[in-house]
C-alpha cells in the first residue's frame, strides 16, 4: 500500500504531491506541444534541524525541486507548506515574511553575487529590504558580526567579488543567506566548485552554524560523500520522482532502490581491498519531455520484469521511515526478488 513521507507531522517544510513541468513550444502560434516533467509529483518534508539530502544524476530534478520549494519557480501543481502555511499560491507581501525565514545558498558563488557590489552592499540590501534593525548604523554593525561570524574579517567588507577567492565567495554568499536571520536554508551543492580542502572548510562552517543558528537544511547534492557527512536523511530522486528516501545510515548500509544500489557503488572506497562490484546502469537516462510507461527507470534496471513496464510502482514505506518506489524487495547479493 502506498505511503506517505510527511503523515507524522512535525516538518519545518514538507511538500504534498508537487509539480513542475516546462512548456515546450513550437508551431506558428508558439502553442504548448509537450512538457519537461521535471518534478513529477514529489512528496517530501524536512524536520526542524535536521539536514535532508537530495541526490541524484544530474538533470533528475533536484535544482528544479529546490528552486521550485523557494518559489524561485512556480509551481504547476501541488503544495509547498511552510510552518503550517501553504506558501505555493501566495505572491508579493504576502509572500514576503517567508522570503525572510527561507534562504539559498547557490552553487556557483561568483554568479551569484553581484559584481558591482562590495561585500558590505550585499549583506546591507537584503536587511534593508526586510527592515533588519532599527538604524543603518545597527544594521552595519550586525554585517561586522555576520562576517566574522563566517570565517572572514571587517576588512572585507569594502572589497568586492572579484577579489576573493573561491571558497571565501561561498563564505559571503553563506554570510548574505544569514543576515535576515532565516530559519531554514536551501543548499544547492554549495561546495561542488571548490577545492576539496576548501570543501571541508565550509561543510564544517555549515555544520558549525546549523548547530548555533538551529537552522533547518535542505543539502542538495551529487557527491554522496559529503551527503554521508552532512545529512540526517536523504532522498533519492529519478527523472523527477523520489524514488527512495531514509535515514542517511540506513540508505548507504542497506539500500532498496536498484538505482540507490548503483549510486552507491560508484561512491569512492579508500580501501582497494572494500571495493565491492560496480554495478552499472544500462542504457541512457529517458528524457523527462517522454517518461517510460510504468516504472520510470525499468528501461535501466536488471532486475525488471514485465508487470514493470505498465504498473507504476507506489512510494512504499518497507521499515519505519524508509520509502522505496519500486514493485519488489530486491536481494542485491542473490538476485531474488519479492514483490511488495
Amino acid at each position: 500500500m502506498a505511503a506517505s513521507p510527511v503523515q507524522d507531522g512535525g516538518y519545518l517544510l514538507h511538500t504534498e504531491d508537487l509539480f513542475k513541468w516546462f512548456p515546450i513550444r513550437g508551431g506558428l502560434f508558439s502553442r504548448t506541444v509537450a512538457k519537461v516533467r521535471a518534478v513529477d509529483g514529489v512528496t517530501l518534508g524536512v524536520k526542524k534541524g535536521e539536514t535532508l539530502g537530495i541526490v541524484g544524476e544530474s538533470g533528475c530534478g533536484k535544482t528544479t525541486l529546490s528552486r521550485t520549494v523557494m518559489r524561485l519557480l512556480e509551481p504547476s501543481q501541488g503544495k509547498i507548506i511552510f510552518d503550517g502555511t501553504d506558501i505555493s499560491k501566495l505572491k508579493g507581501s504576502q509572500l514576503k515574511p517567508f522570503r525572510r525565514r527561507m534562504q539559498m545558498v547557490f552553487q556557483d558563488p561568483y554568479a551569484s553575487l553581484d559584481p558591482r557590489q562590495s561585500v558590505r552592499s550585499a549583506l546591507l540590501e537584503p536587511m534593508t529590504i526586510h527592515r533588519m534593525g532599527t538604524s543603518k548604523g545597527e544594521r552595519l554593525r550586525a554585517i561586522e558580526r555576520l562576517i566574522e561570524t563566517v570565517g572572514l574579517n571587517p576588512d572585507h567588507l569594502a572589497r568586492f567579488p572579484h577579489e576573493f577567492s573561491g571558497g571565501q565567495r561561498q563564505r559571503i554568499a553563506v554570510a548574505r543567506a544569514l543576515a535576515v536571520k532565516p530559519e531554514f536554508l536551501v543548499l544547492d551543492e554549495p561546495t561542488s566548485s571548490l577545492d576539496v580542502s576548501v570543501q571541508a572548510q565550509i561543510l564544517n562552517l555549515l555544520k558549525r552554524l546549523q548547530s548555533e543558528l538551529d537552522l533547518t537544511y535542505m543539502f542538495v547534492s551529487h557527491n554522496l560523500a559529503v551527503v554521508r557527512q552532512m545529512c540526517h536523511r536523504t532522498a533519492v530522486m529519478y527523472l523527477g520522482r523520489v524514488v527512495e528516501l531514509a535515514s542517511t545510515d540506513t540508505l548507504f548500509q542497506n539500500p532498496k532502490h536498484p538505482y540507490t544500489k548503483a549510486l552507491l557503488s560508484s561512491v569512492p572506497v579508500p580501501d582497494p581491498s572494500k571495493r565491492t562490484d560496480l554495478a552499472v546502469l544500462e542504457g541512457d537516462v529517458p528524457s523527462p519531455v517522454f517518461i517510460p510507461s510504468g516504472c520510470r527507470f525499468r528501461t535501466r534496471c536488471t532486475y525488471a520484469t514485465e508487470k514493470c513496464t505498465s504498473v507504476p510502482p507506489p512510494l512504499v514505506e518497507i521499515e519505519p521511515g524508509h520509502f522505496v518506489e519500486c514493485l519488489y524487495d530486491v536481494d542485491f547479493e542473490t538476485g531474488k526478488k519479492v514483490e511488495v
